[in-house]
């Protein structure tokens, strides 16, 4: 008779319990970034509704960003950090190919010998993260989890750049999350179309780098071909997140898009048909795009600012370079 495998056991659901976030130490206004692209603030305004960005100083890389939002997180949800058994980060910033940014996270907040990985699908890494840690923890391979955004991509811009230089900020932001009774967090809809490769990412390799006959490498993009994709066929994968969700629009206490574009998000907004009692995330104003870590830093400072939500259901979307995209409900913490 064939020896059977014990079976993992896993709990019903999981949620959020706790968030923290870390922005870069200087604010830059558009004023410090105009001359290089032959701007001006008003234009950059306009097209994009950021008036600062925040930035960190050289000292500071993304696994210092990830550290101070992951101790915040956890001691927010009052779980041991020895008992949290997976580090997810999700970045494109780690400052070297490997180690991966979550093992040393892991190790300095205290959660070492977790299991730890990062993800790299750029704006939509946090809601690849939080889909993981969900099935992981209702499968049974994990009881907490800590899921991290974070990005210095002050490091990888090219200020002369007139095509995304201006948007982009640093900073992290982490979920702890944990059994639920209930559901805390929904279906995901996450996909990529590779065809759209080209549109965001990088414009040289590190072998052409090191050899010589490229520059370093920085982040470009093509902003008419991904705003069209952005407003477009993503206002779509957030109707199917509420479907799958179970949910309407008029059961959102908060929408939480990827802070792209502000254009982008009130576009969103307009096709979603948000009633005016959900708020909506538009952190971008002050902080610039930070990819990976832009929906928990947007999810941290609208809690913030309005404790009433916690409890509440928000939507949350995430798209970016790949071209890569996810989507979920989840209950705010």
């Amino acid at each position: 008779m064939p020896v059977t495998l014990k079976e993992a056991v896993g709990v019903p659901h999981s949620r959020i319990y706790a968030l923290g976030a870390a922005r870069g130490e200087l604010a830059v206004p558009n004023d410090e970034l105009i001359g290089p692209i032959d701007s001006s603030d008003e234009w950059i305004r306009q097209r994009t509704g950021i008036v600062t960005r925040v930035r960190a100083v050289p000292e500071t890389d993304a696994i210092d960003l990830a550290t101070t939002a992951a101790r915040e997180a956890i001691e927010k949800s009052g779980v041991d950090p020895a008992e949290v058994d997976v580090v997810i980060v999700a970045t494109v910033s780690n400052p070297k190919q490997t180690p991966s940014v979550s093992a040393i996270v892991a190790d300095r907040v205290g959660a070492n010998p977790a299991a730890a990985y990062d993800v790299n699908a750029a704006c939509a890494g946090y809601c690849y993260a939080v889909a993981q840690a969900d099935a992981l923890i209702r499968s049974g391979a994990a009881r907490h989890a800590l899921v991290i955004g974070t990005e210095k991509l002050s490091d990888i811009v090219d200020p002369t750049d007139r095509s995304i230089s201006f948007l982009l900020g640093d900073g992290a932001g982490a979920a702890l999350l944990g059994p639920s009774e209930a559901p805390g967090v929904s279906a995901s809809i996450w996909g990529s179309d590779g065809s759209k490769a080209g549109a965001v990412g990088m414009n040289n390799t590190l072998t052409d780098f090191r050899d010589g006959v490229a520059e370093w490498p920085t982040l470009r993009q093509e902003g008419p071909t991904v705003f069209r994709w952005a407003v477009w066929e993503m206002a779509k994968v957030a109707k199917q997140a509420l479907e799958a969700a179970g949910v309407t629009a008029d059961d959102l206490a908060a929408f939480i898009p990827h802070q792209a574009n502000m254009r982008i998000i009130d576009e969103f907004s307009k096709q979603l048909g948000l009633p005016e009692t959900v708020k909506i995330a538009r952190d971008i104003e002050t902080t610039g795009n930070t990819s990976a870590a832009s929906i928990p830093l947007a999810t941290h400072r609208l809690l913030q600012e309005n404790p009433e939500l916690s409890g509440g259901l928000a939507l949350q979307i995430g798209f970016g370079a790949g071209l890569v995209y996810a989507a979920q409900v989840v209950v705010l913490p």
